[in-house]
């Protein structure tokens, strides 16, 4: 004798339920690489950043009232000199209540064989800087909602803020 069984529906609810489980596991790997890709492209403008800052620091470019404030403080700031980024460090210090976002601080490390002063180190630490958090603004529209100093800057989910540049 042989025993009948049904399975009409037995295939529908198991595919049903591995569709489920599949868009499940799909928004949330899509929460997680959005999030990632934001951390992302801002790590990349931090570095084209520091970049132009270090460029523009070997070259001398500056605004006039910072070219005059290096004549009488930083003269060696007003010649051409090799400033080189070594690395751009990201460390996440958690949720920040007042910006509702979480606050990365990006720590810098240039190199530079012209620059011997503490002075001279941080006032072009200080350009470097700023193109850094520039940077990080024009990338995501949000120049806007900081100061002239893009101090601090914004993404969707991030506020970036910069540490002294660290001179290695």
């Amino acid at each position: 004798m042989k025993i009948k069984t049904e399975n009409n529906g037995q295939t529908s609810i198991e595919f049903i339920i591995l569709i489920g489980i599949s868009f499940i596991l799909v928004l949330s790997l899509a929460t997680f690489l959005n999030s990632e890709n934001e951390l992302n492209i801002a790590m990349s403008a931090a570095r084209n950043g520091a970049t132009e800052g270090a460029n523009i620091d070997g070259v001398a470019i500056y605004p006039r009232n910072a070219f005059d404030d290096y004549i009488l403080n930083n003269q060696i700031l007003t010649y051409p000199n090799s400033v080189k980024i070594v690395k751009i460090e990201k460390v996440n210090n958690g949720y920040h209540e007042v910006y509702n976002r979480t606050r990365i601080q990006l720590r810098v490390f240039a190199t530079s064989p012209d620059l011997k002063r503490t002075t001279d180190k941080n006032s072009a630490g200080d350009r470097i800087n700023y193109h850094v958090r520039k940077s990080i603004a024009n990338s995501f529209n949000t120049g806007h909602l900081s100061n002239n100093l893009y101090n601090p800057s914004f993404s969707k989910n991030y506020v970036f803020t910069t540490a002294n540049v660290q001179w290695v």
